[in-house]
């Protein structure tokens, strides 16, 4: 392939900036804008340890004094012969460089183009190299020892027992049929059955992981609702630990949606502060309060904030039947939802009712009592997150399915092998059954990459940034 060059390191100034290299021929361009200090070509240089020496334009002049090292194919991330420059992180000098390697017959990499470079020289597969941009964007500790597991194959060992099972019905199927005279056994329906068990098994528990995997990539949408002035923007301000949202005690003065990402309970929750749900007048905060159903609609997590401020008597009865009908609707979208009562620095906690709730409508995970002032509660909240949404095993860090793509795929593959079970259980013949396990291979291969179609590859990679 032709050698490629992207700046690693962003745009931004920093202290230290990295230029990448990849490809036939790159040490032969390196030699022509590095000037190592021992003399020595750059090709002839100990691999990968680093070199001292001199950057060089492309007219051959100084632009700066850094390090380099080589990397030579086929133990370089690409797979082919690579290198990096490590500079001062200016981007004028990081540009002249780039420049001078143009100059020397590179050309820019597109994004992703060397971790897909690293795929099709077979040194990673797919679910590894989607670990690569899964790493760069953990928001997450979780996250990230999630992605790193990934990329040391967590999810290929998984899947691996699943195609030795199905690939030795197939392959011994065949070669019966191709080679009769042969002494090999034939696959008898028992070994079909427990093969196909066992991957069905593999597949469900891989199933079992999507929703995890998904929290631990993306966070939980999470729509904090309540009447107007009860304490949600007080609450997004505690949670994200500054003052994102503006609070006073006048009724609608939050009257759009406000977001923040906040880590509560190690889960990745993204807030979003609504207007207060009443009847108004006002057309702008009638359009926020139109917003705030839609964030309630497309939620995953509801907090629903009460003011505990408000005593329970005759004088207040609008505002708490208000509040019961609110109750009601937020616990008739079947979504999982938290109560928290708002305010208990100036109440004190104690016991609440939560009112009328239809019959259809389901209770809240936990009620609390919170202090957005004091802090008080919050780590109770924490908690009944944590609750809701378990990080689960150690030992699953590595093995869980992060997006739709690798969803669909698994889930293909374990309905072809629950058909071919429920086949071979009507008393279909095993080459009936070969079907439904090569489709299952199929889609196994389209996860790892091994039969995935160029479209689906470059769709991965697209994510990418530039240099990775």
């Amino acid at each position: 392939m032709d050698s490629i060059a992207a700046i690693a390191t962003g745009s931004a100034a920093s202290a230290i900036g990295i230029v990448r290299i990849s490809g036939e021929g790159c040490f032969a361009a390196c030699d022509r804008v590095f000037r190592p200090a021992n003399g020595r070509p750059f090709g002839e240089q100990a691999p990968r340890k680093l070199v001292m020496g001199e950057m060089l334009d492309s007219r051959g002049r100084t632009v700066d004094r850094g390090m380099a090292v080589r990397f030579p194919a086929p133990h370089s991330y690409t797979g082919e012969d690579s290198a990096e420059f490590h500079c001062h992180g200016s981007p004028v000098v990081l540009r002249e460089l780039l420049s001078a390697l143009f100059a020397a017959g590179i050309r820019q990499a597109a994004p992703g183009e060397f971790t897909k470079r690293a795929f099709l020289n077979g040194r990673m597969d797919l679910t590894q190299a989607e670990a690569v941009v899964d790493l760069i964007d953990a928001e997450t500790a979780a996250a990230a020892r999630n992605a790193a597991a990934q990329l040391d194959g967590g999810l290929r060992k998984v899947l691996e027992p699943v195609q030795d099972a199905l690939l030795e019905i197939t392959s011994r199927f065949y070669a019966v049929v191709d080679y009769p005279d042969e002494d090999i056994q034939d696959i008898n329906p028992p070994e079909i059955a427990r093969a196909m068990a066992s991957a069905e098994a593999a597949l469900s528990r891989l199933l079992d992981t999507c929703r995890r995997g998904q929290v631990l990539k993306k966070g939980v949408r999470t729509a904090i609702v309540g009447l107007p002035n009860a304490g949600k923007s007080s609450l997004l301000n505690a949670l994200a630990g500054y003052d994102r949202c503006l609070v006073t005690d006048i009724p609608g003065t939050t009257r759009d949606t406000v977001e923040e990402a906040v880590l509560c309970g190690g889960v990745l929750l993204r807030l979003i502060d609504t207007a207060g749900l009443r009847e108004t007048e006002d057309t702008v905060e009638r359009l926020g309060v139109e917003r705030t159903r839609k964030a309630m609609e497309e939620a995953e997590l509801i907090l629903l904030v009460r003011d505990g401020s408000v005593e329970v008597c005759p004088e207040n009865r609008a505002h708490l039947e208000a509040e019961a009908r609110l109750l009601n609707q937020v616990a008739q979208t079947g979504k999982p939802w938290l109560c928290l009562e708002s305010k208990c620095d100036l109440t004190g906690p104690y016991a609440f009712s939560l009112g009328p709730i239809g019959e259809d409508a389901s209770n809240p995970a936990a009620c609390l009592c919170v202090s957005s002032v004091t802090g008080q509660g919050l780590d109770r909240l924490e908690a009944a997150v944590s609750a809701l949404f378990p990080a689960g095993e150690p030992g699953e860090a590595g093995s869980l399915l992060t997006d739709r793509r690798q969803e669909d795929a698994v889930r293909r593959a374990r309905d072809a092998v629950c058909r071919g079970r429920a086949a071979l259980s009507e008393g279909l013949t095993p080459d009936a059954i070969l079907t439904d396990a090569e489709e299952a291979l199929d889609a196994i291969g389209e996860l790892t990459g091994r039969t995935a179609r160029e479209e689906i590859v470059s769709r991965i990679f697209s994510r990418f940034c530039v240099g990775k």
